[in-house]
């Protein structure tokens, strides 16, 4: 079945709210809301391609309603058409420097809101996939750097949110300059790719993402599951990777490698972010003294686990 988009309206008229719906229905799937705070609320339920919101409402006007949206993480990428009557045009400049990317004014012409409704979700899907890749890298096909940055405060604020243990893993191919002196470039980009496609199956939650941070390194996040369980599962990760089989010639295994070395924590709103993202790092570095290979984790009650010990 083909994707229908979805378009929330916000409008406190019934009748108008109905008559938008009539004109639009058939080409996309329609859910009208007639409060600002009811609407607000679908929002942020997500999966909108578009929102067409009235401007004069009670309680809540458009224009407070359109800086929430903007100021929302699930919300501030769905573009948003603001519906005006004529005694309010003088509005028009105020919703646009607030972020609207169009209005419409009322009585409304069919033709005219269909054409502007499609022009914006077509320029909506356009965005969404540059986003999208600008956001991957482009040798493995993961997460890149700029992703994880940006989603890495959202999962921190999540957790603290709903008071979840949240991990951080930072892995490297170990060895990986002799790797590349020894078979060349091309055969390191190979194999970068080939761990991160390995080290990427394992994490499929939706609260799991994995990236690369830079060369042969890679930064993983996940929401849930205690230290305990978060060692054992990075363990399984490792495994995976040298499953591969990947010829190396280093001191550390006859195959490629990955040493890993995590925390978990249950943040709160004193925690530090770059903290735990440093104690992680610590984890690697003690993960490569000890032999490499193994993956070292630090628990939420600042205790050391590590394979062979």
């Amino acid at each position: 079945m083909d994707h229908v988009d979805k378009i929330l309206v916000i409008d406190d008229s019934p009748v108008q709210a109905g008559f938008l719906s009539s004109i639009l229905k058939p080409d996309y799937e329609i859910t009208a809301c007639h409060t600002a705070e009811e609407g607000l609320r679908a929002a942020k339920e997500g999966g909108f391609s578009l929102i067409l919101l009235d401007v004069v409402m009670p309680e809540m006007d458009g224009f407070t309603l359109l800086r929430e949206l903007k100021g929302t993480e699930l919300t501030k990428h769905v573009p948003v058409i603001l519906l005006t009557s004529l005694a309010d045009i003088q509005y028009e400049e105020r919703g646009l420097l607030l972020g609207a990317v169009d209005y419409v004014t009322k009585p409304f012409s069919p033709v005219i809101i269909k054409a502007r409704v499609n022009t914006h979700i077509q320029l909506y899907h356009y965005q969404m996939e540059f986003r999208q890749q600008a956001m991957v890298d482009e040798l493995t096909g993961v997460a890149n750097r700029r992703r994880y940055e940006d989603e890495y405060p959202v999962r921190w604020r999540e957790a603290i949110r709903f008071g979840l243990p949240f991990s951080i893993c930072m892995f490297d191919i170990d060895k990986f300059k002799a790797y590349n002196d020894t078979f060349g470039h091309p055969a390191g980009d190979q194999v970068i790719a080939a761990v991160a496609k390995t080290a990427a199956a394992c994490f499929q939650r939706s609260t799991d993402l994995f990236a690369r941070y830079g060369g042969e390194e890679f930064v993983a996040l996940f929401l849930g599951g205690d230290g305990r369980t978060a060692f054992e599962f990075l363990k399984t990760v490792r495994k995976a990777v040298e499953d591969l089989h990947l010829p190396h010639n280093s001191p550390v295994s006859p195959w490629v490698t990955v040493s890993v070395g995590g925390v978990t924590v249950v943040p709160t709103v004193q925690s530090s972010p770059e903290e735990i993202l440093k104690q992680a790092d610590a984890m690697l570095y003690d993960a490569k003294s000890f032999g490499r290979n193994m993956v070292v984790w630090c628990d939420e009650n600042h205790r050391q686990l590590r394979e062979r010990q």
